[in-house]
């Protein structure tokens, strides 16, 4: 399919290389060693999604959509884009406007430490978004990091758009037949890495 791109390098910018993606996996691979894990590896440029469960590709998902304004590792309310870096699933909504919603710990730590130093967000948001994050729970939503990233389905919104465009607002989208799928692998604390 072809897709509208906005101008721009093919890899997003910043500290994420295909080297650093490659380590990010192989690092992670012994954590998984001991337990029947599964995890979600996102390469917004590929636009694929693959469900990883004991170091084994279960799944792959073509033709996913992201960000309207692509991928970055700056992430801000508002801007389109998708935000790269490891995060974790810390909500489900299985009724969601969009078929299945599965919300991502974002803002990650890495993006508070930057966002504060610089003067994006206070010491106060800085410190709730760590503070989450220490106690395993959802950062706040309503920075002005964003908030609501996730991967979701369809829901009534347009097959056509979904297949020919990246179309969301910062979220992974896939199909609803994909999402449906995808849900037997994802649960709360699953591992998503977006490259």
């Amino acid at each position: 399919m072809i897709r509208y791109r906005v101008p721009g390098p093919t890899r997003p910018s910043g500290p994420w290389h295909p080297a650093l993606a490659l380590l990010v996996i192989v690092l992670l691979a012994p954590l998984r060693a001991g337990a029947v894990t599964s995890w979600v590896f996102i390469d917004t440029v590929a636009e694929t999604l693959q469900v990883v469960q004991d170091n084994e590709v279960k799944r792959v998902f073509h033709n996913i959509a992201i960000g309207r304004n692509g991928a970055e590792v700056d992430h801000h309310r508002g801007d389109g884009r998708t935000p790269l870096g490891i995060f974790r699933v810390a909500w489900i909504n299985p009724d969601s406007r969009f078929r299945r919603f599965f919300g991502l710990d974002y803002p990650s730590n890495r993006e508070a430490e930057d966002a504060f130093r610089r003067k994006l967000i206070d010491f106060d948001t800085y410190f709730t978004i760590r503070k989450a994050h220490y106690f395993h729970r959802l950062p706040p939503q309503d920075t002005a990091l964003g908030g609501h990233i996730g991967i979701h389905g369809l829901g009534h919104a347009s097959r056509f758009l979904h297949e020919h465009s990246n179309w969301t607002l910062g979220c992974i989208a896939l199909t609803n037949e994909q999402i449906d799928e995808l849900a037997k692998w994802v649960s709360l604390g699953t591992e998503v890495v977006i490259y």
